[in-house]
């Protein structure tokens, strides 16, 4: 068999060796979606990996929720958070429960919106896990 045999995913003679699964833009979209799923249900449970980032991302949503220039905040929030709805009737947005509910919540603070909490790990891979909420 030669190197070339098969042309899965073809960028020369030979192929390609490996093709990575997780892209940059798939983590940057699974962080959108689980800080958005973190805005509207106040807690979320994922890998100690991610918590990093996500308590990243969420604290900088809040502090844009401090801007005056509070037009020019929610556009640069609505860039990241998706555009998903609280309730069955789609009158609450994820970016009002985080303008209207969230942002008064932590106006008093200046930073540490979030708590980690850590859980058993994962039972298939083992992971280790942690419960990520806002302070109260």
């Amino acid at each position: 068999m030669s190197a070339a045999q098969g042309r899965h995913n073809v960028h020369g003679k030979a192929g390609v060796r490996f093709k990575a699964a997780y892209t940059k833009s798939k983590y940057e979209n699974m962080l959108r979606n689980v800080v958005t799923d973190l805005i509207i249900h106040g807690h979320v449970r994922v890998t100690e990996a991610t918590s990093k980032d996500v308590v990243k991302e969420a604290d900088r949503l809040v502090t844009l929720t401090k801007k005056e220039d509070v037009m020019n905040a929610k556009r640069q929030a609505a860039r990241f958070v998706r555009h998903v709805f609280r309730d069955s009737e789609k009158t609450v947005s994820a970016l009002d429960v985080l303008f209207n509910e969230i942002g008064p919540k932590m106006a008093t603070r200046n930073g540490g919106y979030t708590h980690q909490y850590k859980l058993e790990n994962r039972r298939g891979d083992n992971a280790p896990m942690v419960m990520v909420c806002w302070v109260e």
